[in-house]
């Protein structure tokens, strides 16, 4: 009885609570789309020039790369085509020996005519705060191009300029799902919170920077 009351009696806070944190919760990915949105670009010939196009992780189906991951890849081919970057940074998860994220992709810009030693694999880019920060650390990339689809994009422009790294962003396309949307918001909590905390990824390791050659990193 006396829960019953307590509830009762605290009715209206709890619903203002729970409103005040539902929004706050909404407008985090709506403050870093408005926050990023003059770094955004949306064709190879509005992009500026940077260090490397940044392609970042999807998943693979039977050793090829998804449509998602493959329509990164395109849009890093083409950014690599016209000039705008000399090196092609491909960073996903392949912490597992049945699952990789990266070579697929590698095979994939191999066969479109990118130079080998341009291409530079990230094998713990275990999550989009982890890739930012190896970016910057591993592989001591100053300025990037970001290439993913309109519903990620947001997230991994600010997380990277919240690391220090001069990135804009190239879309890709957008899947057009509504949970691809969806799932940004708890994802776009996160991120806020890695930034906050500076969490350090589960693997740095040694420099490996993007004016060597890019074999070096491929196994």
């Amino acid at each position: 009885m006396g829960y019953l009351s307590y509830f009762r009696r605290h009715y209206s806070t709890l619903i203002v609570g729970f409103l005040l944190l539902t929004t706050l919760f909404l407008l985090v990915p709506i403050a870093m789309r408005v926050g990023v949105a003059r770094y955004m670009y949306t064709s190879v010939e509005e992009a500026p020039e940077s260090d490397a196009a940044l392609v970042l992780g999807a998943s693979v189906v039977r050793g090829a790369p998804s449509p998602i991951l493959a329509e990164r890849a395109d849009m890093a081919i083409a950014l690599y085509r016209a000039g705008k970057v000399s090196k092609i940074l491909v960073t996903g998860d392949s912490g597992a020996l049945s699952y990789d994220e990266v070579t697929p992709v590698r095979k994939y810009l191999l066969d479109a005519g990118v130079a080998a030693e341009d291409i530079f694999l990230d094998h713990a880019g275990f999550d989009t705060y982890s890739s930012m920060y190896r970016a910057r650390e591993v592989f001591q990339a100053e300025s990037l191009t970001i290439v993913t689809q309109d519903f990620h994009m947001p997230r991994a422009l600010w997380v990277a300029r919240r690391l220090g790294l001069n990135a804009k962003g190239l879309v890709s396309g957008s899947d057009g799902s509504t949970y691809a949307y969806v799932r940004e918001i708890p994802a776009s909590i996160k991120a806020l919170f890695d930034t906050i905390t500076h969490r350090q990824p589960q693997y740095l390791g040694p420099a490996l920077p993007l004016r060597g050659s890019g074999e070096a990193t491929w196994y």
